[in-house]
């Protein structure tokens, strides 16, 4: 199985970051990626698929969104190349995004009808083929060296020839944020689990009776680490479902029925999930990014100074 195809959410307004996605979109916001440069999220997020091999990338949006992220982008490019004559370091990053405008597609979501109905919305640009499903909101930081995370799934997915969901124990107090879930321990594989029950936000009452998964620590659960591989026939299981969602049409039931039909498994990813609409996320994930990469020993300087600074007041 070979995944070649990337989608890529983004439609919400992000209420969580009003005002500022009132006047950007959100998924522009600027941070300083792990080799030192700022970029706009969703590049960041499209670059983590290309070096994990994917080809082509759809990004479902708001109406009218897929023409100011082309304009944005196309809008950049030029300026590198105006801005900084004779600096290799933008013409790299202008080739870059030459390369993204190049590979992206977009389908519009008319209507916020939910998770589930925005997936949907790229099922003319899927169309027979296995995909890898992003959060447009979500940048991660890889615990492997020289792998992404996209890359530890994809390589999953491929060697199993099966969907896949990225998964990470996570402290019960945090389960109303996540979608979790359970399952079996593939035998000799550390970390692979076959599905057998996925619950969206479940309580901690529900996750204790439901969701308890053997060797994991205590009070601890497998929660979607926002980022999946899954097979086509994924969007026949939304067209059914979409016939009773009252308007909401929600990825979970959709999942929960696809391990119920074909295989699918989940992985303990390597890495840590930064959710830039969390209250200080787009701080947390600059933090993250910035000790990881080539930024560090600027950033770790930066916040030894903002603390003498708060300690000095």
């Amino acid at each position: 199985m070979k995944v070649r195809k990337a989608v890529i959410t983004a439609a919400a307004r992000g209420e969580r970051l009003y005002p500022v996605a009132d006047t950007i979109q959100k998924a522009m916001l600027p941070v300083v990626d792990l080799d030192g440069l700022h970029k706009p999220t969703i590049q960041i997020i499209a670059e983590e698929a290309f070096s994990s091999g994917i080809e082509e990338i759809c990004v479902v949006c708001a109406p009218g969104d897929g023409e100011r992220y082309l304009a944005a982008f196309a809008s950049l490019r030029d300026n590198l190349g105006r801005s900084y004559q004779g600096s290799d370091w933008a013409m790299q990053q202008a080739e870059k995004i030459d390369f993204l405008l190049s590979r992206l597609h977009f389908a519009e979501q008319a209507e916020p009808l939910g998770y589930g109905h925005a997936v949907a919305c790229a099922r003319a640009f899927v169309q027979d083929e296995p995909f890898l499903l992003l959060l447009g909101d979500y940048l991660y930081v890889s615990a492997q060296a020289g792998q992404r995370c996209a890359a530890q799934l994809l390589a999953l997915a491929t060697r199993e020839e099966c969907s896949v969901s990225a998964v990470n124990p996570t402290i019960e107090h945090q389960l109303g944020r996540y979608g979790t879930l359970t399952g079996a321990l593939v035998a000799g594989q550390a970390g692979v689990y076959e599905i057998e029950k996925i619950i969206e936000k479940p309580s901690l009452s529900t996750a204790e009776l439901e969701l308890a998964t053997p060797g994991l620590r205590a009070g601890y659960y497998l929660c979607f680490f926002g980022m999946h591989v899954l097979t086509p026939s994924l969007f026949g299981i939304l067209e059914r479902h979409q016939a009773t969602s009252n308007g909401n049409l929600l990825l979970t039931p959709a999942l929960q029925e696809l391990a119920e039909t074909e295989k699918y498994l989940a992985l303990e990813v390597q890495g840590t999930r930064y959710d830039l609409s969390r209250p200080h996320g787009l701080l947390r994930a600059q933090l993250a990014l910035g000790l990881a990469g080539d930024a560090r020993t600027e950033t770790l300087s930066t916040m030894v100074e903002l603390l003498a600074e708060a300690n000095g007041r």
